[in-house]
């Protein structure tokens, strides 16, 4: 509901329900990044980067984020990850401490830090779920602006969903190409090479998405008049703003903290994109940083007093305060909202409780079946002495790991090799039973396990026959290529010079003139983007053929390949 409408509507109950349910979440997700630090530096969890000061422009954002739509950000997206129901606090924990369970830990089973966020788009099985019908994130990578080449292809896929005809029956992965991909990044990563390729690429395409920009003023250490020409990604991309003449950018600005202005923002940004297919840059600015950029600093090293009593100041869950209390019809009172900020602080820390529990909870239930095994093989050892030791050792070590359980095991055997004990059998036993647990929980899902799996292709070996009726190998590719688009309309090929002439070696010889520029398409001279365009149209249930025209210019792509279309299977654990 616009913010427009709601204001003019002041004695409405479902304005002010709003209004503190919002100021609610961003007191939960406050509390959960405060308390993530804690457990970081406690131990229990190794790394921490959290969305403190984000939270207002994320709710914000998740406002106008339909079921279908798809996101491609990176590791502050806390706040909206719950706007959006994709993420619980408890599950959010989860992540924080690696947790291998997929129930508790969807976003990748514990394979990827914590802040990695994605939604399982894939059955267990393997086979497509409805996009449509739920709320879309594509996995995160750490290399920074690493998401923007893949957010490319997500929103590109509406944009040939919208306009091919003979995709309309495939509703379980786009309503109409009415879906926008929302691509999130940190203001100093603006200053990676991935991410003005892909802001030309899509200003090209005029494809929708709504791209925000957290802009904290800081890279880390570095001040962002050192990352960036004239200190402003806003400013330097103007060269990219659409007008009527030409494609390119929508670009908006607003501040992190003004609550009705970022609603009234993103409102206009996912219209724009929605309806007309423009890109949109959202430049969110005078965002703060509270705790920081991660557990790994103290802001306190390299920004000034003024900055950091400005960060308060002008702290965006501070300033929601202000606007409620300021309404001028009053929403609710200091003490009102004092009592939900309490009330949040009990439910993080309870869910704290609950994520934690659930984590420790099976190691030392195999802690205790490990002990007994050990024991009993200590009464008939004459290293009875010593392998009660490595009992004791696990059995007092407040939060065991799993290494702890296998090197104390490992040790007794090799230190009762010579020594007939039955009981030796069944801790071999058990640890075959853990090695096959283990695999699920660590090295599962490398390859696709599904019946479409390259792996269950059946070989096809060559026959040699006579030299009569050679053919040049670019016809029987073009052949090839001709025979998979016929059978498959989901099948599309795109690349620098594959459309128009057909490729520098012919191997799409008049393919664009058969089926249309919408399948067979030129691009520019962007390999990054192309191949990330490729792994975005994928996860949107096409199936689309990235060419790069020579081995060479594959190397531009590396990263891309490496970090997120090789192991975007495993980090997510099949999902």
């Amino acid at each position: 509901m616009a913010i427009e409408k709601l204001t003019k509507e002041k004695q409405s109950e479902l304005f002010i329900k709003e209004v503190l349910e919002d100021f609610k979440l961003a007191c939960l997700s406050r509390e959960a990044s405060l308390l993530g630090r804690k457990e970081v530096l406690t131990g229990k969890a190794k790394f921490g980067i959290f969305g403190d000061g984000k939270e207002l422009a994320q709710i914000a954002m998740a406002k106008q984020f339909q079921e279908g739509d798809f996101r491609a950000g990176y590791y502050r997206d806390q706040t909206f990850m719950f706007a959006i129901g994709a993420l619980t606090i408890q599950q959010w924990f989860a992540g924080l401490y690696a947790n291998t369970d997929v129930e508790q830990e969807p976003t990748s089973a514990g394979r990827q830090m914590g802040g990695h966020f994605a939604t399982r788009n894939l059955e267990v099985d393997g086979s497509w779920k409805d996009l449509t019908k739920q709320k879309n994130s594509s996995s995160d990578i750490s290399p920074t602006a690493g998401q923007m080449p893949r957010l490319v292809g997500l929103a590109y896929a509406s944009k040939i969903y919208r306009n091919n005809e003979d995709l309309k029956s495939y509703t379980k992965f786009s309503d109409k190409g009415n879906e926008v991909a929302f691509g999130t990044i940190g203001d100093a990563s603006t200053s990676e090479g991935l991410f003005f390729e892909s802001i030309n690429a899509a200003g090209v395409l005029q494809i929708p998405i709504v791209m925000s920009v957290w802009d904290d003023g800081y890279g880390i250490s570095v001040p962002k008049s050192i990352q960036t020409t004239k200190g402003s990604i806003s400013e330097i991309l103007k060269g990219f703003e659409k007008n009527e003449d030409s494609n390119g950018w929508r670009i908006l600005k607003v501040r992190g903290w003004d609550y009705a202005a970022l609603i009234k923002t993103y409102e206009q940004a996912a219209d724009i994109a929605r309806e007309k297919h423009i890109p949109v840059l959202v430049h969110v600015e005078e965002v703060t940083q509270p705790q920081g950029h991660s557990t790994s600093g103290s802001h306190e090293r390299y920004k000034t007093k003024e900055i950091l009593d400005w960060t308060k100041e002008y702290d965006c869950i501070e300033k929601f305060k202000q606007f409620i209390l300021g309404f001028k019809i009053k929403l609710s009172t200091t003490q009102e909202l004092e009592t939900i900020e309490a009330a949040a602080k009990k439910e993080v820390q309870e869910a704290q409780k609950l994520a934690w529990a659930s984590y420790l909870s099976p190691i030392k239930k195999e802690v205790e079946e490990i002990n007994n095994l050990l024991l009993q093989i200590a009464e008939k050892s004459r290293f009875k002495t010593e392998i009660e030791k490595f009992v004791s050792e696990i059995k007092n070590t407040k939060e065991p790991i799993r290494k702890d359980i296998l090197v104390a095991s490992r040790k007794t055997l090799v230190l009762t090799r010579e020594e007939n004990i039955p009981a030796k059998q069944y801790l071999k036993d058990w640890l075959n039973e853990s090695k096959i647990a283990n695999y699920d929980r660590y090295s599962s899902y490398l390859y696709s396990s599904s019946k479409e799996s390259a792996l269950n292709i059946k070989e096809v070996k060559p026959i040699y026959g006579t030299t009569e009726n050679l053919q040049d190998g670019r016809v029987i590719l073009r052949d090839n290529y001709d025979a998979l688009f016929q059978s498959n309309p989901l099948i599309l090929l795109f690349g620098e010079d594959v459309g128009k002439i057909g490729g520098v070696n012919q191997t799409m010889e008049g393919m664009q003139q058969k089926y249309g520029e919408l399948r067979v398409t030129d691009t520019g001279i962007r390999e990054a983007t192309i191949i990330g365009q490729g792994i975005g149209m994928a996860m949107r249930g096409l199936r689309p053929v990235a060419e790069i025209q020579y081995l060479d210019y594959i190397y531009y792509a590396l990263q891309i390949m490496a970090d997120d279309l090789a192991s975007v299977h495993y980090r997510t654990k099949g999902g």
